[in-house]
């Protein structure tokens, strides 16, 4: 199975939003941008809206077939891990194992100790080609990675095998995600990363390591750019050479977790992969949603009516509404707006303060980040949430693909 150089994560809570997904990726492919669609939705999600893997998978082929895309396309099992991995088996072909949580964990001494006779090279210096600093590779350095991280990558292999008897080989995608922790992966711990990984014999397409910097969910980078820019690059170099050394899968890539509106690197991703001639993936999960809310804003009394009280439902159990999410928000409770403020705004003025339009003057990332995380609100209303969805299909659906094609590709890939 071949994922194609570019792909994008369209994660969509309630399972609507496939045809407009899809035609902003094929508005991509037209301009010569071959982007592959990843559906994605996690374990805690369908949890949380109560729906099941097969609903994505519906949702994915009903908008393939109805638009005609005849390429690629993937149903993600977003976070997996072993306790929930076999409600995917059926309907996914790409699996992303969340090891994050077995950073720091015990290993055996007899594993670490083969891992760092498997590390020792001639001279005890490893040089990646545009990397100004070489490797120099010691056994307390082996030690203290495999310290940090072999415990996961051998987890990651369990549950890779575990897929891999179930479904066989060589039929979905892999990726190794390490992103919801609070210490990033600098490039010398991905180099060690990937040799177990290469060593647990999986076949990795897409790794998703803890960037520099603050990833929130649906809201822009927050941190130091140009270390960002500086590791990323490394990051991309680190993984070319662990493909021609370490025998992974040659189209191997990067992976961006929490990847929509980091509008502050997208050019940073966009000039290195290019410079480079590499791929990249971008999960965009819950962007979708916050569009629909937007959407039914715009819509009339009724559809705002509703956007005003998701919004107020989720301020008053703003706690628990943010506690799964903690690593992946920031919210200032002096900058949200009072209910009864919001109860008086116009559908234009809460559409303003919800989309992400950097420099208007009514954008509040916020506003946005506490709607992010409020979608169960959404999802208790039932019917009465999603029949307007539907009822407004057009101006929801105008709303997800120009948030994707406008906001995303243009500046990912530079169109």
């Amino acid at each position: 199975m071949n994922i194609g150089k570019y792909s994008f994560g369209i994660g969509d809570r309630f399972n609507h939003q496939g045809l407009a997904q899809l035609k902003a990726i094929m508005r991509a492919n037209s301009k010569g941008v071959e982007v592959c669609p990843v559906w994605n939705k996690s374990n805690r999600e369908h949890d949380i809206v109560q729906s099941e893997p097969e609903g994505t998978r519906i949702e994915a082929d009903n908008a393939v077939k109805q638009l005609g895309w005849d390429k690629p396309y993937f149903v993600d099992a977003d976070h997996i891990n072993l306790s929930n991995v076999d409600r995917f088996l059926q309907h996914s072909d790409f699996f992303t194992l969340d090891v994050a949580i077995y950073i720091g964990k015990f290993s055996a001494p007899d594993d670490i100790k083969k891992f760092i006779e498997s590390c020792r090279v001639p001279g005890n210096i490893v040089t990646i080609p545009g990397i100004p600093e070489p490797i120099i590779i010691t056994d307390s350095l082996i030690e203290e990675a495999a310290g940090k991280y072999l415990a996961a990558i051998k987890e990651a292999g369990k549950i890779y095998r575990h897929i891999e008897k179930s479904r066989g080989g060589n039929n979905f995608i892999t990726e190794v995600s390490m992103d919801e922790v609070d210490e990033p992966q600098t490039p010398v711990d991905m180099f060690f990363i990937l040799k177990m990984i290469a060593d647990e014999q999986i076949p990795a397409r897409t790794f998703a390591p803890k960037f520099t910097g603050r990833f929130n969910k649906g809201v822009d980078y927050v941190g130091d750019v140009e270390q960002f820019a500086r590791e990323f690059e490394q990051d991309v170099l680190v993984i070319d050479y662990a493909v021609k050394h370490f025998g992974l899968p040659e189209n191997l890539k990067l992976s961006v977790h929490s990847g929509s509106d980091k509008f502050t690197i997208y050019p940073i991703i966009a000039e290195i992969i290019k410079k480079h001639d590499k791929g990249i993936h971008i999960k965009t999960a819950g962007t979708t949603w916050l569009e629909e809310v937007i959407g039914l804003a715009l819509s009339g009394e009724e559809g705002l009516m509703v956007a005003k009280e998701i919004y107020i439902n989720a301020f008053n159990r703003k706690e628990e509404l943010c506690e799964p999410y903690a690593d992946v928000i920031d919210i200032a409770d002096s900058r949200l707006p009072l209910p009864e403020d919001v109860t008086r705004w116009t559908g234009e003025k809460f559409a303003n303060t919800l989309r992400h339009i950097p420099g208007h003057q009514d954008y509040n990332p916020d506003f946005r980040q506490l709607i992010h995380v409020g979608y169960k609100v959404a999802a208790e209303m039932g019917e009465r949430f999603t029949g307007l969805l539907k009822k407004y299909s057009d101006i929801v659906g105008q709303c997800v693909e120009e948030n994707i094609y406008e906001r995303h590709f243009k500046r990912l890939f530079e169109l």
